[in-house]
C-alpha cells in the first residue's frame, strides 16, 4: 500500500471549510492522508460533525466540550457523553482539558468538565482527546489523580507543553500527538521532547484550520499538511517517512479501536 497517514485531530465542521470539504479530503488523500478524526468542541453541535462523517467514509468524530466552552456546557453529564458515544462513527471523547492561556472559562469549571470527560473515557474505554495549554502542573495532578481511580486511554493533543507533562502522560499510558507546531523554527524544545517520546506512543495531526506548518504558516491549515509534520517528525526520530507513517498509523488504530484498519482488512 502507498503512503498511509492519519490526521488524528482536525476541525472539519468549522466554517473555514464550508463548501470545499470534498476538495479538501481529495487533496489530503493525494498527500497520503487516508483517515481523519474531526474533533468536537461543543456537545450541542455533535449533529453537525456526524453529518460530515456520513458524507465521507474516511471521516470519524469525537464528542466533547473544549475547555473554552466549559462554562456553557458545565452541566453535561457522564451519562450523556456515554450515550452520545454510542452513535455511529463516534470514536473518541473530547476534546476536553485545561487552557490557562485564554482562560475563557473559570479554571474550576474547566477542571470539573474535564473530570466528567475522563469518567466517560474510563467507562467507554474510548480515547480521551486532551487539550492542555499553560496548565502543566494542574494537568499532571488531575491525570495522576484520575488514573488512580481506574485507567482510561488518552492523547495529549497538539503537544506544546513542557517535558514533565509529556513524561507523565507516557508514564500513565497516554499518547502524545504533534501538530504543525513541531515544524516551527522556534520549536526546538518541542522537537527535543518528540525525540524522546517512545515510537509506539506517537501520533500526528493538523488541528486544522489552525497551526499550518511551513511553507503555509500564517495561512489556513488543512489535513493535506499532515504530511509536512510527518516529514519533520521522521527527521527528529532519525527514520524515513514511511516508517513514521506506518508507526503513527499503527498507534492510531491501536488507540482508536472502533476504526477498522484498512491496511489489514480482508
Amino acid at each position: 500500500m502507498s503512503l498511509f497517514l492519519v490526521d488524528s485531530h482536525c476541525h472539519l465542521d468549522f466554517p473555514d471549510f464550508d463548501g470545499e470539504r470534498a476538495d479538501l479530503i481529495a487533496r489530503a488523500r493525494e498527500n497520503g492522508v487516508q483517515r481523519f478524526v474531526t474533533i468536537s468542541t461543543f456537545v450541542a453541535k455533535i449533529d453537525r460533525l456526524l453529518a460530515i462523517t456520513r458524507e465521507f467514509d474516511e471521516v470519524y468524530a469525537s464528542v466533547g466540550t473544549h475547555p473554552h466552552n466549559a462554562a456553557e456546557e458545565s452541566d453535561v453529564t457522564v451519562t450523556q457523553l456515554v450515550e452520545l458515544s454510542k452513535r455511529e462513527k463516534i470514536v473518541a471523547i473530547g476534546e476536553a482539558g485545561l487552557d490557562y492561556h485564554y482562560d475563557k472559562a473559570p479554571r474550576d469549571v474547566q477542571a470539573k468538565v474535564f473530570r466528567t470527560h475522563i469518567a466517560a473515557a474510563r467507562e467507554t474505554q474510548l480515547p480521551l482527546v486532551i487539550h492542555a495549554r499553560q496548565a502543566d502542573e494542574d494537568m499532571i495532578a488531575i491525570l495522576e489523580d484520575e488514573s488512580g481511580k481506574g485507567t482510561f486511554p488518552f492523547i495529549l493533543h497538539c503537544f506544546s507543553s513542557g517535558r514533565a507533562l509529556a513524561e507523565a502522560g507516557v508514564a500513565l499510558g497516554g499518547y502524545v500527538s504533534f501538530s504543525g507546531i513541531l515544524t516551527f523554527k522556534n520549536s526546538a524544545d518541542i522537537r527535543a521532547i518528540a525525540a524522546d517520546v517512545p515510537m509506539e506512543r506517537l501520533l500526528i495531526e493538523t488541528d486544522a484550520p489552525y497551526l499550518a506548518p511551513p511553507p503555509h504558516r500564517g495561512k489556513r491549515n488543512e489535513p493535506a499538511f499532515t504530511r509536512l509534520t510527518a516529514e519533520v517528525l521522521a527527521e527528529v526520530k532519525g527514520v524515513d517517512l514511511d516508517t513514521i507513517a506506518r508507526q503513527t498509523s499503527d498507534n492510531f488504530f491501536r488507540l482508536f479501536r472502533r476504526i477498522e484498519d484498512p491496511r489489514t482488512a480482508g
